[in-house]
């Protein structure tokens, strides 16, 4: 019997990958991957063409039965009246509109927030960015007539982008625009209001949130795609607790050019300190989460000042003592999301004779930055969240410094599976489920998972609390 093929595309803030998977099976036949441009705004074209190089990659669509996009979150895709793109695409990563954050929070509360949408606006969310563009360009802003967040515009492209009826979205990443009340899930306008400085909210067009597993429509005819079922999407941490088959209970710690402590939930969370975004996952449930913005950045960074390669700093931070011998890094590298300190920067705290080492510095790089995860995941268990597995993934998953040394720094063990495309494969799993139209998505055999446990070291994180909250207290 002939399979069924289904494809799971990942656009991601520095790459577009493909996964072409068998719908009943999950087995991979297919890859492609393509880069994106750096930087923190983005022409959304950039993202069509790389997504179109990663699918020819990844040998076409012509044998593929359904397809479904998984996004970075919170990217803002103004569109004018004619469907066009208005401006270059607002990256989560771009922090301009960290004042416009702080005045949408002084001007409703952090609790009205909290309880309107789940989540107290950072600069990250799209609802921040939407007022930097009131504020500082108004013109565009007036040619506002949808707004779109990168997966929905690129399955918005997928399906022919022949008129704004067939611009849909999910729960999932509709949940961290901060115009979006995640516990009921409908839009609030009102709040869109509040962000553009304007009135006539009622007429811009926002994405349909489809139900997960419906339909979201067909490929571009034009393109020969028609025969191509589309799902709904989801943002990239739901797709990647899709793609792991994350169940309450489960905990996953991904290690990217973010960090993020996502957490599956039966019910919403609503967080007014702002530590935590009460979102939505892809199936129905919900995914409270943390984020940092300093992910595996910090291990580049270290790597580049010691002049080594990864394995190389890995090697050397196993080699350091545990606490780095009282040497502290503080990786606020880009600004900080988890604590709110988008203008901070890093320092580097308890620096002596003794501890001017390569291997005190890399061990205090690989700590920094598992402090930092460590406070995010302490954050998510305050809000009542149970937390009974971790799993750490992403690309600084596969340091073997990080592996080891996080048990102690989390208090409990980890299970890393085997390195994946977890994104494009919830995608995909997604995809299938669409294609099948049942009632769950499928069930697919889970990766393969080595457990690693070690004693806790609470002195570490106590010293990190006390120097995070002297560099939060000096910023």
């Amino acid at each position: 019997m002939r399979e069924t093929l289904i494809a799971g595309i990942d656009s991601s803030t520095q790459s577009c990958k493909v996964v072409v998977r068998d719908a009943a099976t999950g087995a991979l036949r297919r890859f492609g991957q393509a880069p994106h441009p750096d930087g923190t705004e983005v022409d959304p074209a950039a993202w069509w063409d790389a997504l179109q190089a990663s699918v020819a990659a990844a040998g076409g669509l012509d044998d593929v039965a359904a397809a479904s996009v998984a996004g970075q979150q919170h990217g803002l895709v103004a569109l004018d009246a004619e469907g066009e793109v208005i401006r270059p695409a607002l990256l989560w990563n771009d922090t301009r509109s960290a004042g416009a954050a702080r005045d949408l929070v002084a001007e409703l509360g952090p609790a009205a927030w909290a309880g309107a949408t789940g989540s107290v606006p950072v600069a990250s969310l799209t609802v921040t960015k939407l007022r930097w563009l009131a504020d500082h360009e108004p013109e565009n802003a007036a040619r506002v007539a949808a707004v779109a967040l990168p997966h929905d515009w690129l399955t918005w492209k997928l399906g022919g982008a022949t008129s704004f009826d067939t611009l849909v979205t999910d729960r999932s990443d509709a949940s961290g625009t901060g115009y979006f009340d995640t516990a009921r899930g409908v839009y609030r306008r009102d709040l869109l209001a509040l962000a553009l400085r304007r009135d006539d909210v009622e007429g811009i067009v926002l994405p349909r949130v489809l139900a997960p597993g419906s339909e979201a429509g067909r490929g571009d005819p034009a393109a020969g795609l028609d025969h191509v079922v589309l799902g709904p999407g989801a943002g990239d941490n739901a797709g990647a607790a899709l793609g792991l088959g994350m169940v309450r209970g489960d905990v996953a710690i991904s290690i990217g050019t973010s960090g993020v402590v996502s957490a599956v939930a039966p019910e919403p969370v609503a967080d007014p300190t702002g530590l935590v975004a009460g979102f939505a996952d892809a199936t129905g449930s919900f995914l409270p989460l943390a984020v940092t913005l300093n992910g595996s950045r910090v291990l580049d960074g270290a790597a580049r000042l010691l002049g080594v390669d990864h394995a190389s700093l890995s090697e050397l931070a196993l080699a350091g003592p545990s606490g780095a011998g009282g040497l502290t890094l503080v990786p606020y590298l880009e600004g900080e999301r988890t604590p709110n300190l988008p203008e901070a920067t890093g320092s580097l705290l308890g620096l002596t004779v003794s501890t001017m080492t390569p291997e005190h510095l890399a061990r205090a790089a690989v700590e920094g930055l598992l402090c930092g995860l460590a406070d995010g995941l302490e954050a998510v268990a305050a809000q009542g969240v149970p937390v009974e597995r971790i799993q750490l993934i992403g690309g600084a998953a596969r340091s073997a410094a990080v592996r080891r040394v996080a048990p102690g720094i989390l208090g409990r063990a980890v299970q890393v599976p085997v390195p994946g495309e977890y994104v494009a494969d919830g995608a995909a799993r997604q995809a299938a489920w669409v294609l099948s139209q049942a009632p769950e998505p499928p069930t697919w055999s889970t990766a393969e998972v080595r457990t690693y446990e070690g004693e806790p070291t609470p002195q570490v994180r106590e010293r990190y609390a006390a120097r995070r909250h002297l560099v939060a207290n000096r910023d």
